[in-house]
């Protein structure tokens, strides 16, 4: 799929997918290269540089003359693991591979700009979170977090600071003015829309996108939002109405909302603070009741979710017997994916003792196969035990050197200390199950 008689380093992700932090003025085509600042002077002329900046068809000239570009490292080195190794560049090519598009880059000189078929969109940074797993160049609160009491103390700062970035305001951003020009050529061309954040159910430039929709219509769109359905019940109830109308006049494809949550109750709202599971129950139902649009659980699997992830999976059941109606086409309205989160370090389960808390990992397993059973509109599936069951071998294969093992820990005492003093939590009542966890982690941090 990805021609290696036309060139044996091709990747059709550098063309036709991006990713672009409007708020910071970055972009990359998928998430293994880090994002690259956009020349705002460029768009000036051309608001097509939002994602055909100089950096990547400086890389699209490599990958056409057979070279690897150094950002694409993460797939060269599963590649020289041996031809049994599938890298993401194999996977993402063959999803959008057309003899069409295949021609249009052999064909057009390497520089040319083109309009990309998946976008992913972050308008700006305002949200109502303060997720620690987060950045503060994705959160307002996080980031005025930061800028009223200052860094955390860790090995890595980079997470924690905020000194070296601008984030933009939505309404005055030259990036976004560049992306509603860009909007009426590149929305021609394009199959998938995300709009991320921040949050995006309480930003402008989200109700401006439902309004050129209603205006224009773009009938083989799919537009997917992400949110943290943790809004103000009138703010979720204006950004239902806008998709609702969208589906029921058939004024896109199809629309996918994802959401996050990463076990259940207090645990829950300790990990992604300013989470109201009152709230997000209440939105959840309004969503899901006054509309006919899917709801997929983005659950950012860390090591907070290891002892207590069953709690979450009973209440995935409880959904779907409550919203999925078997009788229907697209009856399946709950799904939920299992990534497992690898930065920060104090978030990655690899730092937890292994053999205290690979029980629990296969207790969790044990559940979703204990409820798997077919035809009932309740059941798990065989993928989602399947990427759960990966997650579980993640853990048990995964061995981190001392010095890793040793930052992770101490990095996790440093910074949850410090964040329960900003935040008025308490991780010790919060996660009482884990406090010869705690307490070893403190044991690294204080020598």
């Amino acid at each position: 799929i990805t021609d290696r008689h036309f060139s044996p380093t091709f990747c059709y992700a550098k063309w036709y997918h991006t990713t672009i932090y409007l708020q910071t003025g970055e972009t990359h085509s998928c998430y293994h290269p880090a994002p690259h600042k956009i020349d705002v002077d460029e768009l000036l002329t051309n608001p097509s540089a939002l994602h055909n900046t100089k950096h990547k068809k400086l890389e699209r000239k490599m990958m056409l003359e057979g070279k690897q570009p150094e950002g694409c490292q993460y797939c060269w080195n599963i590649e020289n693991m041996g031809k049994d190794y599938v890298s993401d560049r194999h996977i993402r090519s063959a999803s959008i591979h057309s003899e069409d598009r295949l021609k249009e880059i052999k064909f057009n000189p390497w520089d040319f700009d083109v309009n990309p078929e998946y976008i992913e969109v972050s308008f700006g940074n305002e949200c109502n979170f303060r997720c620690g797993y987060c950045h503060p160049k994705a959160s307002s609160r996080y980031h005025a977090e930061i800028r009223q009491h200052g860094p955390y103390d860790m090995s890595k700062n980079h997470r924690c600071d905020v000194d070296w970035f601008k984030v933009y305001e939505e309404e005055t951003n030259p990036y976004v003015r560049a992306w509603w020009k860009w909007w009426p050529e590149v929305s021609k061309t394009l199959n998938i829309l995300r709009v991320t954040g921040g949050e995006p159910t309480i930003q402008k430039s989200t109700y401006r996108l439902f309004e050129e929709l209603e205006k224009e219509p773009k009938p083989n769109l799919e537009l997917n939002v992400n949110s943290n359905l943790g809004g103000k019940e009138k703010q979720l109830e204006k950004f239902t109405d806008g998709v609702n109308s969208l589906i029921s006049q058939n004024k896109i494809k199809h629309f996918k909302l994802f959401t996050s949550v990463d076990t259940w109750n207090e645990r829950a709202e300790y990990i992604r603070d300013g989470l109201d599971l009152e709230v997000f129950e209440r939105n959840l139902d309004y969503f899901l009741t006054n509309t006919t649009a899917p709801v997929t659980f983005m659950i950012t699997f860390n090591l907070f979710s290891v002892t207590t992830f069953q709690t979450l999976l009973e209440k995935i059941l409880e959904w779907r017997q409550k919203y999925n109606d078997i009788n229907s086409g697209r009856w399946q309205r709950i799904h939920f994916d299992t990534p497992y989160l690898k930065e920060p370090l104090q978030y990655d389960i690899n730092i937890l003792p292994k053999e205290d808390y690979i029980p629990y990992m296969e207790s969790h397993l044990q559940f979703i196969k204990d409820n798997m059973q077919e035809g009932s509109k309740v059941h798990f599936s065989e993928i989602e035990y399947e990427k759960f069951r990966r997650v579980v071998d993640y853990m048990k294969n995964t061995t981190y050197d001392e010095n890793k093992l040793m930052e992770g820990r101490r990095d996790f005492w440093n910074y949850f200390k410090e964040q329960d003093r900003r935040r008025g939590n308490d991780f010790e009542a919060t996660f009482p199950e884990m406090t010869e966890f705690f307490e070893l982690c403190r044991k690294e941090a204080n020598g």
